[in-house]
């Protein structure tokens, strides 16, 4: 099902608009889940290092929601529909699922770190794909999310390394 876009002056040719919104919304879609994921581990963490896991995990997830902004509104810039619901972002994340029953710290770092390297992965990919397609803009916004999702790789795995 062809989703229809919204009337823009903006001058990049439609059919790159359509993939460049398709990217962004996938993007989307993976990043909140990643939001809930970190609260998930927020709110379920236990053991010594309660403490600074508990705010991490929060910090890391209040930043999130800048790039969660960012990268809807720029598929809404582009004459998109954001895909921004819950239900879409289950549908179409590439995330693996989220353990709901651990509480060990290693447990949550484990599958943060896991799920982080998917996204960045992803959007090292859509990195590739917006330059190709010579919209500087949205590869900004790429780049700016890889830079962030590779420095909170670094934090967390930090915690798993001796």
């Amino acid at each position: 099902m062809k989703k229809s876009l919204h009337i823009t002056k903006n001058s990049i040719p439609e059919k790159v608009r359509v993939e460049l919104i398709s990217m962004l919304n996938a993007s989307l879609a993976s990043i909140t889940d990643l939001y809930a994921q970190l609260k998930q581990a927020h709110w379920n963490v236990k053991g010594p290092e309660f403490i600074s896991l508990h705010k991490l995990f929060d910090e890391v997830a209040e930043e999130l929601e800048e790039y969660i902004d960012t990268v809807a509104e720029r598929a809404a810039a582009l004459g998109g529909t954001v895909l921004g619901t819950l239900h879409e972002s289950v549908k179409n994340t590439a995330l693996d699922p989220y353990p709901t029953n651990i509480v060990k710290a290693k447990d949550h770092l484990e599958h943060l770190t896991h799920n982080i390297a998917i996204i960045g992965e992803l959007t090292r990919e859509y990195m590739d794909a917006s330059e190709e397609l010579n919209d500087m803009a949205t590869n900004d916004v790429f780049i700016d999310l890889a830079r962030f999702l590779d420095q909170k790789l670094w934090f967390l795995e930090s915690h798993l390394q001796k």
